[in-house]
């Protein structure tokens, strides 16, 4: 198997964290960004950790840096980090919106533009999104700031798909259901989810390499419960 050059966020905890392993384990070259390190990923032979906040743009320029120095090519980009906000609508601040915004559109948006001019036909853009996001599905109050920001990347990812469709970069969406994470627990306090992060971790593994053969432009709901 050829070795991939894939880019995660969010690698700090939960599935993130299991995804970047997982690859490196199977032989590929990632790069995994997120605030904190793990000490795992640091020790790992095919990771490259870049401690960075992504909702700031200078400092994502050091992923641009790294691309054009070290790979030249970006085979697989994974927008799995998230910032979530558990808080009555009226009380979040302008400032409360915007920081969850950052994180969950604006970096995914900044982050995509500096890779594809690194990525060839049959590359695939994933961005995993939640079942909040996904137009007449259960909502839960508390989450206005959050599910609306997944509900933007939905549609920024099908309009991008058209966009880079004649350089064949494909662009998918995985809106996650619940899966025991720590911040499913942020939103959820006490509820057990049926599905782990390292399971949910597997099945983005295999989506991510062989999906865009299959898919581009859609929204996958990986769910099985609600919430």
């Amino acid at each position: 198997m050829l070795s991939k050059n894939i880019i995660i966020t969010g690698t700090s905890r939960g599935i993130g964290y299991e995804m970047a392993l997982q690859f490196a384990n199977a032989g590929h070259n990632v790069l995994a960004i997120s605030r904190k390190t793990p000490q795992a990923l640091i020790e790992h032979q095919n990771i490259t950790c870049l401690p960075i906040d992504i909702s700031d743009e200078n400092q994502l320029q050091q992923v641009n840096d790294f691309i054009s120095t070290s790979w030249n090519k970006v085979d697989v980009l994974i927008h799995n980090a998230g910032s979530l906000l558990h808080k009555n609508f009226t009380e979040i601040s302008t400032q409360e919106f915007q920081n969850i915004y950052k994180v969950n559109v604006f970096a995914v948006a900044e982050l995509t533009k500096i890779c594809i001019p690194f990525m060839e036909k049959g590359s695939h853009v994933v961005t995993i999104s939640s079942m909040g996001g996904i137009q007449g599905s259960m909502k839960f109050a508390g989450l206005s700031a959050y599910s609306s920001s997944k509900g933007a990347v939905i549609t920024l990812s099908e309009l991008l798909a058209e966009e880079y469709k004649e350089q064949g970069i494909a662009f998918n969406v995985l809106a996650l259901g619940a899966v025991n994470t720590e911040m499913l627990q942020e939103a959820f306090p006490g509820y057990e989810a049926p599905l782990s992060a390292k399971e949910m971790a597997d099945y983005i593994f295999n989506f991510a390499l062989t999906g865009n053969k299959y898919y581009n432009g859609k929204v996958l709901q990986v769910s099985s419960t609600t919430p």
